[in-house]
């Protein structure tokens, strides 16, 4: 009930700018964009989108008053909705500027649910090879896995619940196994193709991995 309050609320904070014109028309990228936008795109992808509305939520709240002292991307910010299952794009990289949402395969963790489906199970604890949950930051340096020559982006936890992503390796890594609904040790794994859209995109950017918790 405390969840549905609380997800309520930011619904109704947000959609406070409903039916109010953008004041932003600045659209050239690597500036924050005003609050005021931040409402109206909010609006635009919950209108037009398939994601999560309670995910949606959470994650410009989350964004908006964390933007700032994380040093989070300016112009990009994702959701990975695991509770839509793998056979569906269920990576959203939403545009800041535009309210434009651009939709990938992503792979969840082998012990988090079955091939092909959704997650029904999410840790961030180690040797738990499962999905996390939670908030992330996607790092910016690019490199190359050792053993099986995944092209990967780091990952950081930006709550105390998964602060060990690190020590976990949870890394956003492209793997040709997604093509096939295959499952990862826990990361956020997509097929080698979208690596050349999705990488450039979130550099910095702020990453929801929403398993409905």
């Amino acid at each position: 009930m405390k969840s549905k309050i609380i997800t309520t609320s930011l619904l109704i904070l947000f959609s406070t700018a409903l039916n109010a014109k953008s004041s932003y028309n600045d659209w050239h990228y690597g500036h924050y964009v005003s609050k005021s936008h931040l409402h109206y795109i909010f609006n635009k992808v919950k209108r037009t989108s398939n994601v999560s509305q309670k995910a949606l939520a959470k994650t410009f709240y989350f964004y908006e008053h964390n933007r700032y002292k994380k040093h989070l991307s300016k112009d990009f910010i994702a959701i990975a909705d695991y509770t839509k299952v793998a056979t569906q794009k269920r990576l959203y990289i939403i545009n800041l500027h535009t309210g434009a949402v651009s939709r990938y395969y992503v792979a969840h963790g082998k012990n988090s649910g079955p091939k092909g489906g959704r997650v029904w199970r999410s840790s961030n604890v180690y040797g738990t090879n499962m999905t996390p949950y939670g908030f992330f930051k996607v790092g910016v340096k690019e490199g190359i896995t050792y053993k099986k020559r995944h092209r990967y982006l780091p990952i950081e936890g930006l709550e105390w619940k998964n602060r060990n992503a690190k020590k976990r390796e949870i890394l956003l890594h492209t793997a040709s196994y997604v093509a096939n609904q295959g499952r990862s040790n826990g990361c956020f794994a997509i097929l080698p193709q979208d690596r050349w859209r999705v990488f450039p995109r979130l550099k910095s950017a702020l990453l929801y991995s929403y398993t409905g918790r």
